[in-house]
């Protein structure tokens, strides 16, 4: 009995195991972790747990194998011992995923007609599926587990923030917000700007204006291009504000937490304008188009004299704020914080 039960297992454990090369493994008991792999088709079972027991404990994270083909006893082995290169590959607010997945598959060395054709298939809208971060992805995972990783992290963290704000995570009513989001983020200055911006946005909407926007056009391949009068006259598609009422159909580009937040809680303004400073430094904002003509004037005017710089003298009011309003502001301020940590 001995001796067979010896051959049996012999033969068990020297069966072929086929196996992407890079894979996850979540934190958790030794249990937890091979349940876990039954579910993702392993097929691995109590005595699999027992010789986990005996080997040590799976590394938890993600695992490079080397190899795709291997026996079972070098599978349970490689799971306790392995770990992943990871490399460093940043996605900056406001660019958009058709740079990023270049930039991906440079870094990563893997193909790139390969992780667009995955991105197309998977991808929710044509932007926004992913959110500016810096992200360590593993060497050696292949274009549908890049992707498919990449676009969950962004789902979990656009549902947190979601179900917290509204209560629910109704996807295609998110999107809108990104899609907003997105163009705050092409066209502020600044973070401080973007409610306003927002604001704008808001403003003409709700007026059935037309946008009117560069950044829309700043989208896919065109994210770094000069927005000139030929490309507004020919670009026949929705990313054309000056010719389209409403938001485009897809947000423009990827986005931070502050240009979603903006999107979300505009400042209560009347503005429907603005234009960036001669510095470009900040926009000038303005509620009617005389107001934004006298903007354009100034502006006019310090780039002619650029040495003279016109400055409005503003009166210096000391205001004691109350303890209500200190209190006010802490609030504020713990939830915006609260918020923050659900986009970490």
């Amino acid at each position: 009995m001995f001796l067979v039960s010896v051959i049996v297992l012999a033969f068990y454990f020297t069966q072929e195991v086929n196996t992407p090369r890079v894979i996850f493994i979540p934190q958790g008991s030794s249990n937890s972790i091979i349940t876990n792999l039954d579910k993702n088709h392993y097929e691995v079972n109590s005595l699999d747990k027992i010789m986990l027991r005996l080997i040590g404990k799976p590394q938890s994270g993600w695992i490079d194998l080397k190899t795709t083909k291997m026996a079972k006893m070098e599978f349970l082995y490689k799971i306790t011992t392995s770990k992943a290169a990871l490399k460093k590959v940043t996605l900056i607010p406001g660019e958009t995923y058709y740079f990023f997945l270049q930039d991906i598959a440079k870094t990563l060395n893997i193909s790139t007609s390969k992780l667009f054709e995955t991105y197309s298939k998977l991808a929710y809208k044509k932007d926004g599926n992913i959110i500016a971060d810096t992200y360590y992805l593993p060497f050696g995972m292949n274009e549908e587990q890049l992707i498919k990783h990449l676009f969950s992290i962004t789902e979990k963290k656009y549902r947190k923030l979601s179900e917290t704000i509204f209560g629910e995570y109704n996807k295609k009513n998110w999107y809108n917000y990104v899609t907003i989001a997105s163009i705050i983020q092409k066209e502020s200055a600044s973070k401080q700007e973007m409610p306003k911006v927002s604001s704008v946005i808001y403003n003409r909407l709700k007026k059935n204006m037309k946008l009117q926007m560069d950044g829309t056009l700043n989208y896919g391949k065109y994210s770094h291009k000069k927005v000139t009068p030929s490309m507004i006259r020919n670009d026949q598609s929705s990313y054309n504000t000056y010719k389209n009422r409403g938001l485009p159909d897809h947000p423009v580009s990827a986005i931070e937490f502050e240009s979603i937040k903006a999107a979300i809680f505009p400042v209560k303004s009347n503005y429907l304008y603005f234009m960036k400073s001669s510095d470009g430094s900040r926009h000038d904002f303005a509620s009617t188009y005389a107001e934004h003509k006298k903007n354009i004037a100034n502006i006019k005017k310090q780039r002619r004299n650029p040495k003279r710089k016109i400055v409005k003298k503003k009166k210096v009011v000391k205001k004691v704020e109350s303890s209500k309003t200190i209190k006010k502001q802490r609030t504020k301020l713990s939830q915006d914080e609260k918020l923050r940590n659900l986009w970490k």
